[in-house]
């Protein structure tokens, strides 16, 4: 495998691998990682569709991505997927997955079509004191200490961040700054997250630091995410053959090392309550699904909150199979779960589900964001953080095009709302979020947009429906870690099978991304069947110094370099370097971007 950018490679179309006939595939977990694979061995790899075998053991594809309605219940929403245009792989893929909406389109021409007619942006990111616009005006308000922090960190070696924490890398005044409030409700970072991965942040996204504050960097589907992305790519994989196999329990992958070379011989799993085994050659191919971010899942409804009794470290499906797996490595090649399963107190959150048809409620909604989410545009245009609450629940809100289910009620609006801080009580419910009811968190939300405590508890209770999720391990790959932690996509000497998902390591690339998923996908099924096409490489923007001028510019609140307040000694370097740039294209590059006029 090796990777490519440019339209070359991008355009080609590979020619059928050796053998590709005689061999088989097994894909454990049916995420985008799981079918981005199944979806590469189809198109790229050319394989039969009835050669390859899905394995999931819920009832439904999707895996994290899910979105849906249960008929005693209401509408669950666990979380989002913020896109970007740069998501090399996942437009590879949805160009050629038929949209299931529109005849003669693709998914991505659809998709394109929808965010250039109605691009994304915010009118309100944050609010105080019940509703009111916290005028965070697009200003990152970081002090020169803080800003010096992020360049170093940006240019910092990930060998040297490896098993850091963002606190100990970045100084106190960082946790005040605007910057910081945008990045950990956006992005979902602690201050005990992996230093290595916000670096990876930072380097990936520094083309949309303009875009940061406003959410103008961001597209999004036109429905929740299991009726915009997985239903065409399940429907894509049917159509070709592929069978997906529900209730399959997958419990370990026997691999055996034969002198160095490494080769799964059999899968362990669980159907009807019995255990049974597959048995594998060299020729069948095995992608492992390794870790879930969403495993062991609690729900709650509007009178009940979710059951956590059964919540412990290291508990789940996904992170048993690893581990089982993990002890057969003799060097830890295999990678290490418990380094990201063992502190659900440092990676859960929580997030809920709010239908209301009411129009007090969505008034309330209007004047915050200033748009009608009944007009099926972009409303919020991404997360609403209540500043109120950051010593509290630490609550976030947004409201996606509506509506967000095809079944939905036209009249109907879907809030999603989630909150860092689980362990909490709320500036108005005074409990911790994880032991309220659906009612309860809904009250706690409807006094953050300004609704008056005298009607608070009848419209949470009787105009407004709300589910819940906790995720014990919705923030595990944030945790603190080496790279050796996660195994490789195809670890070394692996001659049958590969690691796929989020805690599958690629370099470069940021986890917690639909883009992460389907890289590894992609990657696995290249390498594994030796396709002779480039894979995208990451998009290279840190390499691009316009951009990180750009950046510069925005990260300074958009102010040229003679406005910041310099030493004497910083007054004289600069003073130097502009009279050597001065007549080059260093200085046009450094007028462009603003920092000289």
């Amino acid at each position: 495998m090796y990777y490519s950018a440019g339209t070359y490679e991008a355009f080609a179309h590979p020619e059928k691998p050796k053998d590709v006939d005689k061999k088989s595939a097994y894909i454990i977990g049916t995420g985008l990682a799981g079918l981005t694979a199944a979806f590469y061995l189809v198109r790229d790899g050319q394989m039969k569709g009835e050669h390859i075998h899905l394995l999931e053991k819920l009832e439904l594809a999707g895996g994290s991505c899910d979105g849906r309605k249960d008929i005693t219940k209401g509408f669950y929403m666990r979380g989002g997927r913020e896109m970007d245009n740069h998501f090399e792989v996942m437009w590879d893929t949805f160009r050629d997955v038929p949209s299931i909406e529109t005849p003669g389109v693709s998914v991505l021409d659809e998709y394109y079509w929808l965010n250039k007619h109605d691009p994304n942006y915010s009118l309100c990111r944050a609010t105080v004191n019940c509703g009111k616009d916290a005028h965070t005006d697009k200003k990152f308000e970081l002090d020169k200490e803080s800003a010096m922090a992020l360049s170093k960190l940006f240019l910092t070696p990930e060998k040297d961040l490896e098993d850091k924490k963002i606190s100990e890398v970045l100084p106190d005044s960082f946790w005040s700054t605007n910057f910081w409030l945008y990045w950990q409700t956006m992005f979902a970072f602690q201050r005990w997250s992996s230093a290595l991965e916000m670096k990876r942040y930072l380097c990936r996204y520094v083309h949309h630091i303009d875009g940061l504050p406003d959410f103008s960097a961001l597209r999004f589907t036109k429905y929740n995410q299991y009726e915009s992305m997985i239903l065409p790519l399940v429907k894509y994989l049917e159509a070709h053959g592929v069978r997906i196999e529900y209730g399959m329990d997958v419990k370990n992958v026997i691999i055996k090392d034969d002198g160095g070379r490494k080769i799964a011989k059999q899968i362990v799993y669980i159907k009807d309550g019995k255990q049974k085994t597959i048995d594998l050659i060299e020729d069948d191919l095995v992608f492992i699904t390794n870790g879930c971010c969403t495993d062991t899942s609690c729900y709650g409804d509007q009178t009940h909150a979710p059951d956590l009794s059964g919540v412990k470290n290291g508990f789940g499906e996904s992170w048993d199979m690893w581990k089982a797996i993990a002890a057969q490595a003799k060097n830890g090649e295999y990678g290490n779960p418990d380094k990201f399963c063992s502190d659900v107190d440092a990676t859960n959150w929580m997030s809920a589900t709010v239908a209301t048809s009411d129009d007090e409620i969505i008034r309330y909604i209007m004047n915050i964001c200033k748009r009608d989410p009944r007009m099926g545009k972009v409303t919020t245009g991404g997360i609403v953080t209540v500043k109120d609450s950051t010593e509290n629940w630490y609550l976030s809100w947004t409201i996606n095009r509506q509506p967000q289910f095809k079944s939905q009620d036209k009249n109907m609006v879907l809030v999603w709302l989630y909150s860092l801080n689980t362990n909490k009580e709320g500036n108005y419910v005074k409990k911790a979020m994880r032991d309220c009811t659906g009612e309860e968190i809904c009250r706690e939300w409807l006094y953050h947009i300004g609704v008056p405590t005298e009607r608070i508890n009848a419209l949470a209770k009787n105009s407004c429906n709300t589910t819940t999720c906790y995720m014990p391990y919705i923030n595990a790959f944030f945790q603190p870690r080496k790279e050796s932690d996660r195994p490789k996509v195809v670890p070394d000497g692996a001659v049958n099978f590969a690691f796929i998902g989020q805690f599958a390591e690629t370099p470069r690339d940021t986890i917690f991304t639909t883009e992460y998923s389907m890289r590894t996908g992609m990657e696995s099924v290249y390498t594994l069947l030796d396709i002779d096409r480039g894979v995208p490489e990451v998009w290279e923007s840190k390499y691009d110094v316009r951009e990180l001028l750009r950046a510069c510019y925005y990260a300074i609140d958009k102010k040229p370099i003679t406005d910041i307040k310099l030493s004497f000694k910083e007054k004289m370097l600069l003073k130097v370097v502009m009279k050597k740039v001065k007549g080059t294209d260093v200085e046009l590059l450094l007028k462009e971007s603003g920092l000289i006029e």
